[in-house]
């Protein structure tokens, strides 16, 4: 198991830009797929992101494709999200997720074992 603990959210203006962070703990970072999902207000839980073990490929969801980018760097154990050009509608709480055992990228929130705490995000109009 890996602890997961995201940070970086607030209240940004629209068209505004924020770096979501999420520093992981207590497992080999590099065995994970990570993912970023968000949930907004009365609504599922939703994609946003997913990054490979490596780096090599990368998904995002079409809601925030162009105005957003993951990251990680395997040395400080941290995946990051870069999402710039925010709207509305990106207001939500954040969460971070990590999936071990496999190479490939799953946009399926239950296929992820390990969660973060969630960070707010509110982008006001």
């Amino acid at each position: 198991q890996v602890q997961l603990a995201e940070s970086g959210g607030g209240l940004v203006q629209a068209g505004g830009s924020l770096r979501l962070s999420c520093a992981a703990s207590g497992r080999t970072f590099s065995d994970y797929v990570m993912a970023w999902f968000r949930q907004p207000p009365g609504k599922e839980r939703e994609f946003v992101s997913a990054i490979t073990r490596n780096s090599g490929s990368t998904a995002y969801a079409d809601s925030v494709k162009g105005r957003a980018t993951i990251s990680r760097d395997n040395v400080k154990n941290t995946v990051y999200l870069q999402m710039t050009n925010l709207k509305p509608g990106d207001t939500a709480v954040y969460y971070c997720a990590a999936r071990s055992g496999v190479i490939t990228i799953t946009r399926v929130p239950g296929e992820y074992g390990d969660w973060g705490q969630g960070t707010q995000v509110t982008v006001s109009s």
